[in-house]
């Protein structure tokens, strides 16, 4: 059993699929308990509530006002959660078209999901957000552009707070290269790809690649292809209901048996001992869903 995968569907106001509401009006799938991805993009605004945002098998105590990204790809859930109160902005890849600062502030805030606001840019992101749910929801001449401009406000706001790197700061070709390789380790499956795949998805040579990502990360792309396999073993262990051959199958290892020595070897612990570790249970719940 794979993770759930929720797909968004937003009432035809635009041009592109984009909505802007608050967690109560989505309702109680908007802070799933059981871990699931998205084919979408997620931007949460939480300004009350306690509890944790879990992203990708790390927990992240809610400490209101925060920001978080939520990429599309990423197993999340929301656990133990009470109270909670504030913003979400989901949209497609299609409304970014022709904003690639705003596309790169996503993923530099979606590579560390918890961002704290300070009360001053608390009380500023909220009003953007207000004013992007007024565009939204009476949409005229130009209103895409109005909701990227404040997407973009918002992104830019939260990437100073927590310190990000500006995005001008992020310039040359081969950084540009290795960040879109990092993104795609994320997706699903990305893992059981070999490094010629990756470059050739990414319109490089495999030697291109391999320099591009050792510059910017010290490491090979073919230790980063282990690793995200092995995170996506651990997102299958933690997150789905899944016995452990299963999810072999599912990771194209030929037998439980190769999948269970490998993932000892990279994590030094069996795939039984991890599964007892996380700190909780998959619900049974989660079906891939549609979220409108």
């Amino acid at each position: 059993m794979s993770l759930p995968l929720h797909e968004f569907i937003a009432p035809q106001s635009l041009a592109v699929p984009f909505a802007v509401d608050t967690f109560a009006a989505y309702g109680p799938m908007s802070h799933a308990p059981f871990a699931h991805r998205h084919t979408f993009y997620e931007v949460a605004v939480v300004r009350a509530g306690t509890g944790s945002h879990v992203v990708d098998l790390a927990a992240y105590p809610l400490r209101p006002p925060q920001l978080a990204v939520v990429l599309p790809g990423r197993s999340h859930h929301w656990q133990d959660v009470s109270g909670l109160d504030g913003w979400l902005v989901l949209f497609d890849e299609p409304f970014l078209a022709g904003c690639p600062q705003v596309r790169e502030l996503l993923h530099q805030l979606g590579r560390r999901p918890c961002v704290a606001l300070d009360p001053q840019d608390a009380d500023e992101a909220l009003a953007v957000l207000a004013r992007m749910r007024r565009e939204y929801v009476a949409p005229a001449a130009g209103s895409l552009g109005v909701l990227q401009a404040y997407l973009h406000i918002l992104l830019a706001k939260a990437a100073r707070t927590g310190g990000a790197a500006p995005v001008a700061a992020v310039a040359g070709q081969r950084a540009e290269l290795a960040a879109r390789f990092l993104d795609l380790l994320a997706r699903p499956g990305a893992g059981r790809c070999s490094v010629r795949e990756c470059a050739a998805a990414l319109g490089v040579s495999t030697g291109y690649l391999g320099e591009a990502v050792r510059d910017a990360t010290g490491r090979p792309p073919s230790e980063l292809l282990r690793h995200a396999l092995v995170v996506e073993a651990m997102r299958l262990l933690a997150g789905t209901g899944s016995s452990i051959a299963q999810i072999a199958r599912e990771l194209g290892f030929a037998d439980q048996a190769y999948f269970c020595r490998f993932f000892r070897r990279e994590t030094g612990s069996s795939a039984g001992e991890f599964r007892r570790s996380v700190s909780w249970t998959w619900r049974g719940d989660g079906e891939n869903t549609t979220i409108t």
